[in-house]
């Protein structure tokens, strides 16, 4: 008797629709049946995105893309199939839907808005999960794309759900879109009465001392303007990991601060000369701490740069940064690409050739000598490894700089030229890996002046955007 109340109660029927009745029974039916076709679409996207769309290379947002469509489209079918296969009046519905058309359509706009919105940023790929993007006040990295919104990490922790259209229809900057390099921009106001040149010297000697601060392009300093409160620089560095930019101008303040403190230069609006002074006196007292004297008296004195005017001097500090080392210090390891010209202003380098069983030193840069520039002009390794013999003073000109000097500046790369040439026992260092790469023939090694013209005004025309007729001035030049 139970069971046929319950029976008569699932089977009743509810509401006639058409042909069709409704009844407890078909109803949960239909339900189930929708329910299956979800969870199976759900499971195609999954693998559609997750494995089969993988075999063709697609970039991840358009493989969310396609998933995503191909997913909705069997959806869709498979409704109209259950629909019609419970015998649903597909037609007599359509009145029902057509007059709750305008109202819903009204309602779900935005709705819509934001679906649209976000197939088209899974479509184009100009915003990817892992970017770190700026969108209006908001700083992070996007952690997921989904049909209706764009989840953003932020620094903080905190995760900001942003629906998509206000993403498509508002400018967001994306600080990773083609690669993860970027240029993180530091400002320094000094006192009036400080020397320029020294505060280029401290904020390039920042740059280059942070290893994921690029040598190419090379980092530059810009003297904005003479304020009334001072002198405003700014340092210009790039970085490979602009993701960590925050962390990189924390450590560029803090060297620079060092930096200038080292070198009694006052930053404006703090003025405290009686610290100043104590700070000065102690330094004098104590004799410890490397020589600072100025670049610019001490560069005239070598070969490469003696016939520098002033306002070359003045570009050629700001290409480069000194750099000082105890004994012992290991520059360069065997094998390591170059990225720097370093030019030997005190103390000495050992060129270290080592194997499995031994070290052995095969020759020795001093003050006036420069080493670097082969690997960075023929894109060879170290072939020996450099280590301070003493307590050394270099001036290390990054590889873009060094290459924008050689551009503009013929007499110099004339100089080092001939000074490539004239050292013999360097070149052999190099003649193994330049055969194998082809850079060298045997009839070369017998006029190494020219082949390193000719190799020199190669390079530039390549990898030098501002190479000038006056670097062919330096390829052509008759030998001595």
């Amino acid at each position: 008797m139970t069971f046929e109340r319950l029976e008569k109660l699932f089977t009743s029927p509810l509401l006639p629709l058409g042909r069709q009745s409704f009844s407890l029974l078909w109803i949960l039916q239909v339900l189930l049946l929708l329910l299956a076709v979800s969870l199976a679409a759900r499971e195609l996207k999954r693998l559609l995105a997750g494995r089969v769309l993988l075999w063709f290379s697609l970039p991840e947002g358009r493989r969310e893309a396609v998933a995503t469509l191909v997913s909705l489209g069997l959806a869709a079918l498979g409704y109209v199939v259950v629909a019609q296969g419970m015998g649903l009046d597909i037609g007599a519905l359509a009145v029902v839907f057509g007059a709750l058309g305008v109202g819903i359509g009204f309602g779900l706009q935005e709705l819509t808005r934001n679906l649209t919105s976000g197939l088209t940023l899974l479509m184009e790929g100009k915003l990817k999960v892992g970017d770190q993007i700026e969108f209006g006040d908001t700083t992070g990295f996007i952690r997921e794309i989904s049909i209706r919104s764009t989840v953003i990490r932020t620094f903080q922790g905190a995760e900001i759900v942003v629906p998509n259209s206000s993403i498509t229809n508002a400018p967001v900057k994306n600080l990773s879109y083609q690669s993860p390099d970027g240029r993180v921009d530091v400002a320094v106001t000094v006192a009036h009465g400080s020397d320029p040149l020294a505060v280029t010297e401290v904020l390039l000697d920042a740059a280059l001392a942070e290893p994921t601060v690029l040598t190419d392009p090379p980092p530059k300093v810009l003297l904005h303007g003479l304020q009334g409160q001072g002198m405003a620089f700014e340092l210009w560095a790039w970085t490979s990991a602009i993701q960590a930019g925050l962390s990189l101008r924390s450590s560029l303040n803090y060297a620079i601060e060092q930096g200038l403190r080292e070198r009694h230069i006052e930053l404006a609006g703090a003025r405290q000369q009686v610290q100043l002074l104590s700070s000065r006196r102690a330094v004098e007292e104590d004799g410890a701490g490397p020589d600072w004297s100025p670049l610019r008296a001490s560069l005239p004195d070598h070969p490469c740069f003696s016939s520098m005017d002033d306002r070359r001097l003045r570009e050629l500090v700001g290409s480069g940064a000194r750099r000082s080392l105890p004994a012992g210090t290991v520059l360069v390891h065997q094998g390591d690409e170059g990225r720097s010209f370093h030019l030997v202003l005190s103390g000495a380098v050992d060129a270290i050739h080592e194997t499995d069983r031994v070290s052995r030193k095969l020759f020795t840069f001093t003050a006036g000598e420069f080493f670097g520039e082969l690997p960075l002009l023929l894109q060879v390794p170290y072939p020996t490894s450099m280590v301070t013999s003493q307590d050394t003073m270099l001036f290390v000109v990054p590889s873009g700089s060094f290459r924008a000097l050689l551009a503009s500046r013929p007499d110099f790369a004339d100089t080092v030229a001939q000074e490539v040439a004239r050292r013999s026992d360097v070149l052999r260092s190099y003649q193994d890996c330049l055969r194998q790469r082809g850079l060298l023939d045997d009839a070369d090694v017998h006029q190494p002046l020219q082949w390193f013209r000719e190799r020199l005004r190669r390079v530039l025309a390549v990898r030098s955007p501002i190479a000038t007729a006056e670097t062919q001035t330096v390829a052509t030049r008759a030998s001595p």
